[in-house]
């Protein structure tokens, strides 16, 4: 009663004051942020971890001017537009993600109300809408109203600690996009690589093609391909034969590597005596990101497929292979700080760090989407976004499920089977690639990951061509996918039989790995064209591609079965098996010249 009579007469007396003081926020006013129904599939309970355990805890503030930014990324990305071309720089992407200084003193008020200083943070970006510091399970449980515990991934046998659900207070909601690691499960053991091994292969299949036989543009490639693809094989198909890059002191293309896969120089080196001799001798750097490592005595599958087929598409352009390190085991009490290494966003933070980056990404994994957050989500979709704003041309595999794998069954606590998409390639600001089989003609792959977002809008770049397929299918598998989503993939190439050197000995590989970095091989040679004639590089290609479907061979047949269906199948114009076709390197390098 006397708080309330003071408040009351202080209001009479001193009216001014009382309006211009606000109060001060409460930060045990809590409202939900993210939860999920149940344990997400795959996982189980393991154990309760020690309130004292210390992880590294990452926020992401809201950043300021995200919108802007994403309607200059459509603007300049759109060939029709006065400003396509004109990339960002470092300082003025920074300067349109930067938190609001209201958000900055909100979070570092909240902050210090949990005895944690800002100032010590381990990493912040240099816009500053990223903060990384070390906290214990208690002081996270008290900052987000949550109960961590320690997970358990059975296919893999990590633990990662995490909590089914996580608030903040009230007033933090307008300023903080993301806090990691929460209620995203997933960890660089648990993500999907898109690649599976077919076997060992006979030494005696790998005698080399001679393009010389296989000028003409119309030249259809030899037979061998169809059960056996290499470089020649893939140059031939898509028209790179008559090209040399002249670029090559500006030019990159990055490879994004994750899982502990390490790209095996020696294993480079057969693979190009075997089917590139001209390129023996020419290596690529290695970047270490995040403790990543670069062990030479443990060749990757993946990564030596990546590798060798960026490499054998784009040589003599300067290739990066980025090695981000995994997760460190979970040690129930200790006392050491656990990075949590989430996908995407310590390899996203260290790029976006960068001065300069490559002109092309390619990356080979991905999850199902219903696994990810939409908060994790859209944070790491938008700094896609600011990768394409700044130049890149950021390319993912579509995933080797078809419309989905496994049961299919939803992750909302009602088990209702739908289509899974995958994400990141369900992000409208990559370029995803699914895959095709055969040569003449090409085919959609039966296990081409393709469909359509629960999570993301159609973009305006693909509204037509999306409407033009749904349209024709009609009610077809209605109920089962999200006709008004960001459909995908964009684009295919060849996804199976793909020869790779590992330990050296040759394997047949398969799977959206292999078309992911054949096709960012073509978009390298197309950066390569455009630098070489004074020309800024594509960065985010989709409203480029959509309006010149011409630029690609239309695949027609074939279905990506999954969730007990046949899947959608590949029509004239895109779909969502193949995309818009496989690339043809000639007619794209007239449409951006």
């Amino acid at each position: 009663m006397f708080w309330t009579s003071s408040v009351l007469l202080s209001s009479l007396l001193f009216p001014s004051l009382v309006l211009s003081t606000p109060l001060a926020p409460r930060w045990d006013d809590f409202v939900e942020k993210h939860a999920w129904a149940e344990i997400p599939p795959g996982w189980e309970h393991h154990s309760t971890p020690s309130p004292d355990h210390v992880f590294d805890m990452r926020i992401g503030l809201k950043q300021d001017k995200i919108d802007q930014l994403i309607s200059l990324l459509y603007e300049i990305s759109d060939p029709s537009h006065a400003s396509y071309g004109n990339h960002l720089s470092k300082e003025e992407t920074d300067a349109l993600v930067a938190p609001h200084p209201d958000s900055v003193e909100f979070v570092e008020s909240w902050l210090l109300h949990h005895n944690i200083n800002a100032d010590d943070a381990t990493f912040r970006s240099s816009a500053g809408e990223w903060l990384t510091f070390p906290v214990t399970v208690a002081q996270a449980e008290a900052m987000l109203g949550a109960k961590y515990e320690v997970y358990r991934h059975t296919a893999s046998s990590s633990y990662v600690v995490r909590t089914l659900s996580y608030s903040l207070p009230r007033h933090l909601h307008a300023h903080v996009d993301l806090v990691a690691p929460t209620t995203y499960f997933g960890t660089m053991r648990s993500m999907k690589a898109t690649n599976f091994i077919q076997g060992f292969v006979d030494a005696g299949e790998e005698d080399p093609i001679d393009l010389n036989d296989f000028l003409d543009p119309l030249a259809v490639p030899p037979a061998s391909c169809a059960t056996a693809i290499t470089p020649s094989c893939l140059k031939i198909l898509y028209n790179t034969v008559n090209y040399t890059p002249q670029a090559t002191n500006r030019n990159t293309l990055g490879v994004a590597g994750y899982l502990d896969e390490f790209a095996n120089r020696a294993d480079l080196q057969t693979f190009f005596r075997t089917f590139l001799p001209a390129a023996v001798g020419t290596n690529f750097t290695t970047v270490l990101v995040a403790n990543g490592g670069d062990d030479q005595t443990d060749p990757g599958v993946e990564a030596n497929l990546d590798i060798q087929y960026t490499e054998g598409m784009s040589f003599p352009t300067p290739n990066i292979y980025y090695s981000t390190g995994g997760s460190p085991p979970f040690i129930p009490d200790s006392q050491t700080p656990t990075n949590t290494n989430e996908p995407y966003l310590d390899w996203l933070n260290f790029i976006m760090a960068q001065s300069t980056v490559p002109q092309t990404f390619t990356t080979s994994y991905g999850d199902d989407e219903q696994t990810v957050p939409s908060d994790y989500a859209t944070s790491v979709c938008n700094l896609f976004a600011q990768l394409g704003a700044r130049g890149s041309s950021v390319l993912f595999s579509s995933g080797d499920f078809g419309v989905g794998g496994g049961d299919c069954l939803t992750n909302d606590g009602t088990n209702t089977v739908l289509f899974q998409p995958a994400f990141p390639a369900s992000c409208p600001f990559v370029t995803a690639v699914g895959g095709t089989i055969n040569i003449n003609p090409e085919t959609a792959v039966s296990f081409s990951g393709g469909g359509f977002s629960r999570m993301f809008a159609t973009p305006s770049y693909q509204a037509a061509a999306v409407a033009n397929y749904t349209a024709r299918i009609g009610r077809q598998f209605a109920g089962l996918f999200n006709p008004a989503g960001r459909a995908y993939p964009d684009v295919a190439a060849q996804g199976l039989n793909f020869r790779v050197i590992l330990g050296g000995r040759t394997i047949s590989v398969g799977g959206t790995s292999a078309s992911s970095p054949t096709v960012a091989g073509v978009i390298s040679l197309l950066n390569d064209f455009r630098l070489a004639n004074g020309q800024s590089s594509l960065g985010f290609l989709n409203p480029l591609i959509y309006a010149n479907p011409q630029g690609f061979n239309d695949i027609t047949s074939g279905t990506n079965p999954g969730c007990g269906t046949n899947g959608f199948s590949a029509l004239a114009g895109w779909d969502p098996v193949t995309g818009l076709g496989t690339p043809d390197f000639l007619k794209l390098q007239t449409i951006v010249s």
